[in-house]
């Protein structure tokens, strides 16, 4: 679309869009652990992870006798179900909630600026990291400005002969740049607004009733929080009552207030913006910083989904990583009970690579306790159980013998932590820029997060079977090698 052109005062260039997402984390705090063994004598000295890793202790050297009085397979279970009880332990820190949501120019910018050096991080070149810091650069300068930026739009370029009473009906206390937009296009790829029109403080969409499917598609897809006001043009506008309501039913998001009624009659222009009018001289002195804040919230929202596919990316290769560590170290234990130990410690390393990926602030005692709840969930939608039948299942239909004994049970403890480290990711990726993590809500929001999480996964079990049967084959050369 051709760009707008200014009508009163000299327009600046508005900027380009700026490309498309994380937020940069507060100040780390403190949290406390609260455990069953607080309060009993001897143990008040002990560091806080020390205590649940006793109680966690003892009932594994339990577990542990009573699998070998029972079916091989049951110790298996037991085995897992020991994975639960440490989780479960390592539950018990309690957190405050997160901090309130920013909601400042200062602090939008702020977490925009946060962002740059995660870019950098994740090995975006210097001509990507140069693009968005004009970006940011170029919205910094369109606050510099005090004048509302007010633009018309619709499915038809205005007449030449409606300027000047717009610009005289919309006059006010405030500077106003009005923006007279050519005819929108009937069909656009994606349909984003031009970056001018974007920027307004105000859209006024010009529509001569029924409602074009277009001019339907662009009001969709106004950015959000832009206010938008409807100037219905024509007899059929003021004569007909039911113009409104078929417009509102037609677009159910339209404002009614917002909606102004005008004949096409020039000497009737100024009372049918009267509305428009009394609300650009009430709202105006806010307008400039609400338009600020919406603009770098857009920027730092698509910011964040970039990074997130960047994230994402290393995040699988750490993954691979993790959940053949764990195999291998459930499958060269000695007992089960040992079996939580290299889970605890391979999970760990890898909680503590996914908060660096994330730019997350969170102790290692935190991120435990959001991954607690999450491997709970796990648990109790029988991820494990799932994953041990499609195993079996898989020897008798592959006829392979490359899954027996141990390698069952340390296939399902990988496929586990694949599913709980992929919650954990989109768990990170929803508290960007948190200080510390909501508990309550993430154990709300596990179920959730673990079904999708192990949805996704099952649609890439026949890659798990190949991955599993390369590191079955290259931990069997190794032990006879």
């Amino acid at each position: 679309m051709p760009p707008t052109r200014p009508l009163s005062l000299p327009t600046t260039a508005l900027p380009s869009e700026p490309p498309a997402g994380a937020g940069s984390a507060a100040a780390r705090l403190s949290s406390r652990l609260i455990g069953p063994l607080g309060s009993l004598p001897g143990l008040a000295a002990l560091p806080g992870w020390a205590r649940p890793a006793l109680l966690a202790s003892g009932a594994l050297v339990a577990v542990d006798g009573v699998a070998h009085l029972l079916h091989p397979a049951s110790g298996m279970v037991l085995g897992l179900g020991a994975l639960a009880g440490g989780w479960w332990m390592l539950g018990a820190v309690r957190l405050p909630l997160a901090p309130k949501r920013i909601d400042t120019l200062q602090g939008w910018m702020a977490r925009c600026e946060g962002l740059l050096p995660q870019f950098q991080r994740l090995g975006i070149d210097a001509d990507g990291l140069a693009q968005r810091q004009a970006a940011l650069d170029r919205l910094a300068a369109e606050r510099q400005t005090d004048a509302l930026q007010l633009a018309l739009v619709g499915g038809q370029s205005p007449e030449a002969s409606l300027q000047e009473g717009l610009v005289a009906a919309l006059r006010g206390p405030q500077p106003l740049q009005l923006h007279l937009g050519h005819s929108l296009a009937s069909a656009a790829e994606g349909w984003i607004w031009p970056e001018g029109l974007a920027a307004s403080d105000a859209l006024v969409f010009r529509v001569q009733p029924p409602l074009r499917a277009s001019e339907l598609r662009w009001l969709e897809a106004v950015p959000a929080g832009q206010p938008v006001w409807l100037l219905l043009q024509g007899p059929e506008a003021t004569e007909a009552p039911e113009a409104v309501a078929e417009l509102l039913q037609q677009w159910p998001g339209a404002d009614p207030e917002r909606v102004l009624r005008w004949d096409g009659d020039p000497a009737s222009l100024a009372g049918a913006l009267a509305p428009l009018a009394s609300w650009l001289s009430h709202e105006g002195a806010l307008l400039r910083g609400r338009t600020g804040r919406r603009r770098l919230e857009a920027l730092h929202r698509s910011w964040q989904a970039d990074l997130e596919r960047l994230r994402r990316r290393h995040w699988q290769q750490l993954q691979q990583r993790t959940q053949w560590v764990v195999a291998a170290g459930v499958l060269v234990a000695p007992l089960p009970s040992l079996d939580l130990l290299v889970l605890a410690s391979a999970n760990g390393l890898m909680l503590r690579e996914m908060a660096q990926l994330w730019d997350c602030p969170w102790s290692l005692e935190q991120l435990r306790a959001a991954a607690t709840e999450l491997a709970r969930a796990a648990l109790a939608q029988g991820v494990v159980e799932w994953s041990t039948q499609a195993l079996a299942a898989a020897v008798k239909l592959h006829g392979a013998t490359w899954l027996v004994g141990g390698a069952l049970q340390a296939l399902s403890a990988a496929y586990l932590t694949r599913v709980v480290g992929r919650a954990m990711a989109d768990t990170l990726a929803l508290s960007a820029g948190v200080a510390e993590p909501d508990l309550a809500a993430i154990r709300r929001e596990a179920p959730l997060l673990v079904a999708r999480a192990a949805g996704e996964e099952k649609l890439d079990w026949a890659a798990f079977l190949r991955q599993g049967r390369r590191w079955w084959e290259s931990s069997a050369a190794a032990a006879t090698g």
